[in-house]
C-alpha cells in the first residue's frame, strides 16, 4: 500500500469534506494508500511543499507571488465558501463603509478573495472600512464579538452554516463568497519538485476524491451524515439546507477545472496581489480533460 501525507490550510467544509467522505468510505484503503490527514494551517510554505494539499487558493497565491510551482490535480468546486456575516442594520458589502469587518490577512486566500469582492462592491478594502485582521479558527470569536458590537461584520468560513446563525440571531448574511467570484478552489494539489504529480499515492488519493464527489451528487443522506460531523452547532434540517445550498449544486462530479473560469480567478487574483500572473489555468489546473460541473 502506498502512503502519502495530505494536508488541509483551512477548517471546515470547505476544506475538509471531499477528504472526510473518502476516508470514512474506505475509498483511500480502496484504492490502496494509506493517507495521514495533517494539519496545514500554521505550516510555512516550506513545510507545505512537501505534502499533498488540499488548499488550491494558497497554492495559487504561492505560485504566483512566490514562484512555488504548485500544481492542482484535482478541483471540488469553484465557489468559495466564504460568507460576509454581518450583525443586524446593515443590509449590502455597501454598507461596510466606515464599519469594523473582521477578515484573514490580505494574503492569505480568503484575505485575497474577500478584498476582490470588495472591490467589485465598490469598496477599497484598505481605505473604505475598518479591517480587523485576525487568524482564522473555528470563527467563534467572531461570533462573540458580534454579539458584542465589537465588530459589525466577518468574513467566516465552513465551520458554520451563516445563513442558519442569521436567522437564529437577526443576523444578515450580506453576500456569498462564490456569488461574487468564482475561482477553482479545494482539490488535491502537489509541489511537483518533491512530489511527482503522476505518483501512485497521488493518483490514488485523486481517485479516491473523485468517488467522494460521486458520493456528495447522488447521496444526500450520506453526504448530510457526515456534514454533520463539521456543523454540530446545527440542526439536521440546517445541516441538509445548507448542503442543497451550498454543496450540491456547486461541487464538482469528476473533479475538473473549468479553465474559463480559472483563467479569469487567476488574472483577478494576480491584480490583487499586484505580481504579474506568470501561469496559465492550464499549467495550474492539470486536471485530465473532460467537462467540468462548477454550478448554473
Amino acid at each position: 500500500m502506498h502512503t502519502i501525507d495530505l494536508a488541509y490550510v483551512g477548517r471546515g467544509l470547505h476544506e475538509e469534506l471531499v477528504a472526510y467522505i473518502a476516508d470514512q468510505q474506505d475509498y483511500y484503503a480502496d484504492e490502496g494508500v494509506h493517507v495521514a490527514l495533517r494539519d496545514g494551517c500554521s505550516w510555512d510554505e516550506e513545510r507545505l511543499r512537501h505534502v499533498a494539499t488540499i488548499g488550491l487558493g494558497r497554492a495559487l497565491l504561492a505560485r504566483l507571488a512566490d514562484g512555488v510551482p504548485w500544481v492542482a490535480l484535482n478541483v471540488n468546486t469553484h465557489r468559495p465558501l466564504f460568507w460576509f456575516l454581518a450583525r443586524a442594520g446593515l443590509t449590502s458589502l455597501a454598507d461596510l463603509a466606515g464599519r469594523r469587518l473582521a477578515v484573514h490577512a490580505p494574503r492569505t486566500a480568503p484575505g485575497c478573495f474577500a478584498r476582490i469582492v470588495l472591490r467589485r462592491a465598490g469598496l477599497d478594502p484598505d481605505l473604505d472600512l475598518r479591517a480587523v485582521v485576525r487568524r482564522p479558527g473555528d470563527y467563534g470569536m467572531d461570533l462573540r464579538r458580534l454579539h458584542e458590537g465589537r465588530i459589525d461584520a466577518a468574513l467566516v468560513g465552513s465551520t458554520m452554516a451563516p445563513e442558519a446563525l442569521a436567522a437564529e440571531h437577526g443576523w444578515r448574511v450580506l453576500a456569498w463568497v462564490g456569488d461574487h467570484f468564482q475561482i477553482p478552489t479545494v482539490g488535491v494539489a502537489v509541489d511537483p519538485t518533491h512530489i511527482p504529480p503522476d505518483d501512485p499515492a497521488v493518483q490514488a488519493v485523486v481517485r479516491a476524491h473523485r468517488r467522494a464527489l460521486h458520493v456528495i451528487h447522488d447521496d444526500p443522506d450520506t453526504t448530510v451524515r457526515h456534514l454533520r460531523t463539521f456543523l454540530g452547532r446545527h440542526t439536521a434540517e440546517e445541516a441538509r439546507a445548507h448542503y442543497e445550498r451550498f454543496i450540491a449544486p456547486y461541487f464538482t462530479t469528476e473533479g475538473q477545472a473549468d479553465l474559463a473560469v480559472g483563467a479569469t480567478a487567476i488574472t483577478a487574483v494576480a491584480a490583487e496581489l499586484g505580481v504579474p500572473a506568470t501561469v496559465t489555468a492550464a499549467e495550474f489546473y492539470r486536471t485530465r480533460e473532460g467537462p467540468a460541473r462548477a454550478g448554473p
